[in-house]
C-alpha cells in the first residue's frame, strides 16, 4: 500500500479518487487543487485536501503523487516530485515536447523513483490479449494498426476551459483521446519515424480543433492510421491487420465507465470468431501496477523509452497539424 496525493481534482482527478477508494495497493491520502470546489468534492470521500502541491511534496507520509493537472505543468511537477523523493504517476500526455519529457525522465532516473503514465488502454484485457497475439505471431506479420477514439464530452465544457485552449492543450483531439492510440501503436510496432496529421475545426468553435486524422510510419515499415474527433458520440475501435489474420476490438463505452469490449478475430481460411470481454477497471489497474512497481514488486509495463517515444510522436504530430507536411519524429 502506498499513500498518494492526487493533484488536480477536476473531472478525471475525481474519477481517480473514486476508483482507488477500495484499492488494495493505493491509498489516496491527499487531494490537491487550488479550486475550492474540487477540494470540497474530494473531501466528501474522506480525503485530506489542500491548495498546495508543495505541501504534499513536503509531507513525509506521501509516497507518490498522481498528476491530473493541465499538460503545461507536467514537466516541472514531475521534476519537483522526483526531487522530493516521490514516485510520480502522470496523466497523458506526459509532456508536450520531447525536451520536457527527457528532462522529466532524467529527474526520475536520478531520484530512483517510479514513473507511470495514464495510458489505461494498455490495461484493457482485449488489448492485452491482442498484444500477446501479435508477439506470438498468431496474425502473421503485423502490417497496419487502425484506431478511432472519438467522444463528445467536451461539448459541455465552457469555452474558456483549458482543455479547449490551443495553448494549454495543443491539437485538442490528440491530447484528449488520440494520444492513447499513438501509445498502443508504439507498444505494438516500436518507434515511429514520420507522421502526417490533418487537424480541422468543422463542427464546433474549439480553438484547438475538433477533428484529427493521423498517419504514422514506423521504422520497420508498418503504418498506423488514427482518427480522433471531439464532436462525434463515443466511438472506440482498434484493429490490427496482419499477413495471416486480423483482430478488431470495439469499445462499448468510454473508459470512464467501461462496459466491455466486442472482439472479432479472423485467421486465413477460418470463420470469424467473436468474443465479449467484460468490463475491467483499467484506470485503476494502471495505477495499481504503478504502485506495485514503486514498491518493487513488479516491473511497470510502459517503459521510459516508450514514454519518451510517445511524447516525441506527440510533438511531431503537433508540428504536422500546423505545417500540413509530413514531419519526422525526432
Amino acid at each position: 500500500m502506498i499513500r498518494t496525493a492526487v493533484v488536480g481534482l477536476g473531472w478525471w482527478g475525481q474519477k481517480i479518487v473514486r476508483d482507488l477508494q477500495d484499492s488494495a495497493y493505493v491509498e489516496v491520502s491527499h487531494g490537491i487543487d487550488p479550486d475550492p470546489g474540487g477540494r470540497e468534492r474530494a473531501a466528501e470521500t474522506g480525503v485530506r485536501t489542500s491548495a498546495s502541491f508543495e505541501e504534499a511534496l513536503r509531507d513525509p507520509s506521501v509516497d507518490a503523487v498522481v498528476l491530473c493537472t493541465p499538460h503545461r505543468f507536467h514537466a516541472e511537477q514531475i521534476v519537483a516530485a522526483a526531487q522530493a523523493g516521490k514516485h510520480v504517476f502522470c496523466e497523458k500526455p506526459l509532456t508536450t515536447t520531447g525536451a520536457e519529457a527527457a528532462s522529466a525522465i532524467e529527474a526520475v532516473e536520478a531520484a530512483g523513483v517510479q514513473l507511470g503514465v495514464g495510458h489505461e488502454r494498455r490495461f484493457e484485457p482485449a488489448v492485452v490479449k491482442l498484444k500477446q497475439q501479435c508477439l506470438a505471431g498468431e496474425l502473421g506479420t503485423p502490417l497496419v494498426f487502425e484506431g478511432n477514439f472519438s467522444q463528445d464530452k467536451f461539448l459541455a465544457l465552457p469555452p474558456d476551459n483549458w482543455r479547449l485552449s490551443a495553448e494549454a492543450a495543443p491539437v485538442g483531439p490528440l491530447s484528449a483521446t488520440g494520444i492513447h492510440l499513438v501509445d498502443l501503436a508504439i507498444s505494438l510496432f516500436g518507434r515511429p519515424v514520420e507522421v502526417w496529421a490533418r487537424l480541422s475545426t468543422l463542427a464546433t468553435h474549439f480553438a484547438n480543433g475538433d477533428t484529427l486524422t493521423i498517419t504514422m510510419g514506423f521504422e520497420h515499415g508498418q503504418t498506423a492510421l488514427i482518427t480522433a474527433i471531439l464532436t462525434t458520440p463515443f466511438a472506440g475501435r482498434v484493429t490490427v491487420l496482419g499477413s495471416q489474420g486480423w483482430v478488431e476490438i470495439r469499445d462499448r463505452n468510454h473508459p470512464e465507465l467501461p462496459r466491455g469490449w466486442d472482439v472479432t478475430t479472423v485467421h486465413r481460411g477460418e470463420e470469424p470468431v467473436s468474443a465479449f470481454y467484460p468490463p475491467h477497471p483499467s484506470v485503476r489497474d494502471n495505477i495499481e501496477r504503478f504502485a506495485r512497481a514503486a514498491a518493487g514488486e513488479d516491473a511497470y509495463p510502459v517503459t521510459l523509452e516508450e514514454m519518451l517515444t510517445n511524447v516525441r510522436a506527440f510533438e511531431a504530430i503537433t508540428r504536422s497539424a500546423r505545417s500540413g507536411r509530413v514531419e519526422p519524429v525526432r
